[in-house]
């Protein structure tokens, strides 16, 4: 093989360096997001395990280090999240459940600070579990710039105070983080609706826009007032 010549870049170690980048990206962002979703979820056990651990201290040394080993931990307080969720889920569900939650709720709502996030938060949940609003719930709208459009969920929809026009509230989730985003006001009108569920929106979203429908509405059809006359 030739020598490259001295101050030229060789061709064949940037192309190769670019397939491989391109061959494990996919798998490092895929790890990235599990990674993320598994330390949320262990996290809330981990105290659980450590006074497990200290109980079982004075009958077995050996099964109290081992659930403080990091790696046991970290898979023994994700399943134990699980399970608590799906208690907490199936206990909800019944009477008793809810009116321990209502309880819950009710001394929750006496600290002002804490019930502003707490309330604002399971107002947004709700808000995004309800149907959608006017059938659909994914929008796109002119976001940064008319020549642009942006994936949205309509929260909310008002009035203008003064013409009574309706207007949307549409969150504009980021990529790939969809928790944090930006809050728009525009008209209903401008809003165009897209036949998109909500899982194909985070998906697109979470994604950088590589999975995606095919199609997807990218304007809405003129209207009667924007129409030329007839001649």
């Amino acid at each position: 093989m030739p020598n490259t010549p001295p101050g030229r870049r060789n061709p064949h170690l940037f192309r190769y360096l670019l397939i491989g980048f391109f061959t494990v990206a996919p798998l490092w962002v895929t790890w990235l997001v599990f990674d993320f979703l598994f330390g949320l979820l262990a996290s809330p056990g981990v105290p659980f395990l450590k006074g497990l651990a200290a109980l079982l201290r004075p009958l077995s040394d050996t099964l109290s280090n081992w659930l403080l080993d990091s790696d046991v931990q970290y898979a023994l307080s994700a399943l134990f999240t699980l399970a608590a969720l799906y208690l907490i889920g199936l206990l909800a569900s019944f009477v008793v459940g809810k009116r321990v939650i209502a309880t819950l709720e009710y001394w929750v709502g006496r600290l002002p600070l804490v019930q502003t996030i707490y309330g604002a938060t399971k107002r947004f949940l709700h808000t995004v579990s309800k149907p959608p609003v006017q059938g659909q719930r994914v929008v796109l709208i002119s976001f940064p710039s008319p020549e642009m459009k942006a994936v949205g969920l309509i929260t909310k929809v008002m009035r203008d105070a003064v013409s009574g026009e309706e207007l949307a509230v549409v969150y504009v989730p980021t990529s790939p983080n969809p928790t944090s985003g930006y809050i728009e006001i525009l008209p209903l009108a401008d809003v165009v609706m897209t036949d998109w569920t909500m899982e194909e929106a985070m998906s697109f979203v979470m994604t950088g826009g590589t999975n995606a429908p095919d199609t997807v509405r990218f304007r809405n059809p003129p209207r009667a007032a924007d129409l030329p006359p007839a001649p």
